[in-house]
């Protein structure tokens, strides 16, 4: 069943698949054909019901997600084509994706004056806190525009950009229409040879971005076009980069602001802003880096009934650490549009070979700092309650939401050994963060954790690597609560092949029954651009994140199965 489950979702892909290899052999005969290039993916998984785990019973037994991309180019013009199919969707995703079909495609012709896109559309105005559309597989996110871009620039160090077009919701788009435009000057390029080499590259941008959506509410009175604006600056010389941006939104009532008190549902209509700040510093040896954001209602989308990560118009920056390693990233932060001030800093410092610290390969030390606070609201008139209108000052704070502070080694010891060791200190306020709500009933989780992480390379394409983790807290309401341990063990005989053992054991849970091991064992093949791995076993659940959006990811015992390809 599993292997007849598999044939059925990979069906989706190989048509797709063969037309990209056929015309790619002929695309190397002969350059009058232009180039072809794309990818596919396909993951599935068979479930097995653990009610110790909270893994549910999957009636189908067999899910799965996969999609191919192609992409073809012919000198100025490009065209591509995505085809997704989810029979059905895997676990932890939204289950509104259902089915398989066409998901995205666009045709475009480049030259210096005119750039015209021509139906799904990726771009991002500044750092995205008006205007960011992108996909990003591992989450099922993709709010693409489908619509129609134009891009001039019709004087060296000048760009126009203006795009209108509805969203990608699911295997349909969105109600909303959203029209943007962005000009960009580049005072560096604009001046050429009337400035010295060594002046900075200044760039100055603006953006102007709305949304149309017709009002049906019998009862308020909601405003159909929301409009927002802003500016942005970059500096940036040889080691140091400046960028700072701010953004003002409309008044825009939605599921993202809407509360409800005394039996009733009210909806804030209050405007919305943000500033981000960022600045780096690098020289041999060191860097520094510095982010400050403020957010204030600024949850933007083209349907204001929209919620979790659907029709987002535009993209909240993470000033918090995005951890790759499970303990650290057990709690992962995502950003409040609703309200939220914060930054983070950092510095990295690598100690030369031959000192004392350094030692014989030198030693690379990481500090990081970030924190976020919630916003202190203050109700205007009869608005205390329900808060559908509030002032806030700019500099005054509420509730802590978040923290993370860590320090992190990496040091070669030999030719054949290195290592990683991290501490970090956390505070995760779950009822704020993932529920929006001081009355959602879950402690606060406060952790210390630790990682080492050991790798033998004994040959020049095989190493056996060694990781361990702990996660100490003394929480004990929460889901997965107390304190956990993990253990990996990975070999790579060859550069082909890998094997992995992975034990999570959550050894503190007040529940004696919950205590329990989730031991994952994976294997996979690696050649160039392909690959394909199998796993097998328990996946506590817990949440994902990628760029600052996340996802839940349900408990899950099984098998698992992965297959990547590019060409």
């Amino acid at each position: 069943m599993f292997l007849n489950t598999i044939k059925s979702s990979l069906k989706a892909t190989f048509l797709l698949l063969a037309l990209a290899v056929f015309t790619s052999v002929n695309a190397q005969n002969t350059n009058d054909y232009g180039s072809i290039h794309g990818n596919f993916q396909i993951d599935a998984q068979y479930y097995n019901a653990d009610s110790l785990i909270g893994a549910p019973e999957v009636p189908e037994k067999m899910l799965s997600n996969a999609y191919g991309i192609i992409n073809y180019t012919k000198g100025k013009f490009s065209a591509g084509i995505r085809y997704e199919a989810y029979n059905n969707v895997m676990q932890g995703f939204d289950s509104r994706y259902k089915g398989q079909g066409i998901t995205n495609r666009f045709v475009r012709y480049q030259e210096e004056l005119l750039d015209i896109t021509i139906g799904n559309i990726y771009d991002q105005f500044g750092s995205g806190l008006l205007f960011r559309t992108y996909y990003e597989p591992g989450l099922l996110y993709d709010n693409s525009l489908d619509g129609i871009r134009v891009i001039s620039r019709p004087y060296k160090g000048l760009t126009f950009k203006g795009l209108v077009g509805k969203q990608r919701s699911f295997f349909t788009v969105g109600p909303g229409i959203v029209r943007g435009f962005d000009g960009e000057m580049n005072l560096k390029e604009l001046l050429d040879s009337a400035v010295s080499s060594g002046f900075p590259t200044i760039i100055l941008g603006g953006s102007f971005v709305s949304k149309y959506q017709e009002d049906q509410d019998p009862e308020f009175n909601l405003p159909e076009n929301v409009g927002s604006y802003g500016g942005r600056i970059n500096v940036i010389t040889e080691n140091f980069n400046f960028f700072g941006e701010y953004v003002y939104k409309e008044n825009d009532p939605s599921a993202d602001n809407k509360s409800s008190a005394n039996g009733e549902t009210y909806y804030s209509y209050k405007f919305g802003d943000g500033i981000f700040l960022s600045a780096s510093y690098a020289v041999k040896g060191l860097t520094f880096l510095a982010q400050i954001k403020r957010i204030d209602n600024m949850g933007y989308r083209s349907d204001r009934d929209a919620t979790l990560q659907n029709l987002l118009i535009n993209y909240l920056p993470a000033t918090t650490k995005q951890h790759t390693y499970l303990m650290p990233a057990f709690f992962p932060y995502a950003t409040q549009p609703k309200g939220e001030f914060g930054g983070m800093g950092e510095i990295q410092y690598k100690f030369k070979k031959g000192t004392l610290l350094g030692g014989k390969y030198g030693t690379e030390v990481t500090l990081n700092g970030s924190i976020a606070y919630g916003l202190k609201q203050i109700g205007v008139n009869d608005s205390a309650t329900t808060m559908t209108l509030y002032k806030t000052n700019y500099f005054e704070v509420g509730d802590q939401y978040y923290h993370d502070a860590f320090i992190e080694v990496n040091k070669k010891f030999s030719k054949i050994w290195k290592g990683t060791f991290m501490y970090a200190n956390q505070f995760y306020n779950r009822n704020m963060v993932q529920f929006g709500s001081p009355n959602a009933g879950y402690e606060n989780i406060l952790s210390h954790i630790a990682v080492v992480d050991i790798t033998y390379k004994y040959n020049s394409n095989s190493a056996l690597r060694f990781e361990t983790q702990g996660f100490f807290s003394p929480n004990k309401t929460n889901p997965n609560a107390g304190s956990w341990a993990t253990a990996m063990l990975e070999w790579s005989p060859s550069t082909h092949w890998f094997v992995a053992v992975l034990d999570q054991y959550n050894f503190s849970n007040p529940n004696e029954q919950l205590q329990i091991h989730y031991l994952l064992g994976t294997a996979g093949y690696t050649n160039g651009p392909h690959r394909i791995s199998m796993s097998v076993g328990k996946q506590r659940a817990g949440i994902f994140c990628v760029g600052g959006v996340c996802r839940n990811v349900p408990a899950s015992n099984g098998v698992a199965i992965s297959i990547t390809s590019s060409f």
